[in-house]
């Protein structure tokens, strides 16, 4: 298992795995868990054309996760991480993880910043068994029309349907 940066051409190769990670994300709320993989390969294409780093993990001359990351003024965001269920808890993960710790430490930074959904558990432990916990930001948004919120999440004082 290695780390590499896929070229160009072989970005669709990581398609498939980029929308299995969408897919989850809709899970999330109970939407639709179709993959749709041709979206997917518009949307790493753009995160290249933008000047992403684009990486992986190659187990056995195919990929079997990926992340990307955002870089502003040298504070380094992870946009995604995903492994295949099949090779989850293997390593991959931290591989992946562990990439972006040593771009941000390449920008004299000491972490990265993570994306998380508030339903995504296992990323969520992730995250804080490698000692990751401070709640930094919180998206507020209106409603979508039709979004049926079916929770309440507490903040400080505050409460945000979900």
């Amino acid at each position: 298992m290695n780390i590499v940066y896929p070229a160009k051409e072989e970005l669709p190769l990581l398609a498939p795995l980029c929308a299995a990670f969408r897919a989850a994300l809709r899970a999330f709320k109970g939407g639709d868990e179709t993959p749709d993989i041709e979206a997917a390969a518009g949307e790493l294409s753009w995160h290249a054309e933008e000047g992403r780093p684009v990486y992986a993990v190659k187990e056995g001359g195919r990929f079997i996760g990926y992340a990307i990351l955002r870089i502003d003024d040298g504070i380094v965001w992870l946009e995604q991480i995903f492994v295949e269920e099949a090779s989850r808890r293997k390593g991959a993960a931290t591989l992946l993880f562990e990439e972006a710790e040593r771009v941000a430490a390449g920008y004299g930074e000491p972490t990265v910043y993570n994306y998380v959904h508030p339903n995504n558990l296992g990323m969520i432990s992730f995250l804080r068994s490698r000692g990751y916990n401070v709640l930094n930001l919180i998206e507020i948004r209106k409603p979508y029309p039709g979004e049926a919120l079916s929770a309440v999440i507490r903040v400080g004082e505050s409460e945000f349907d979900y």
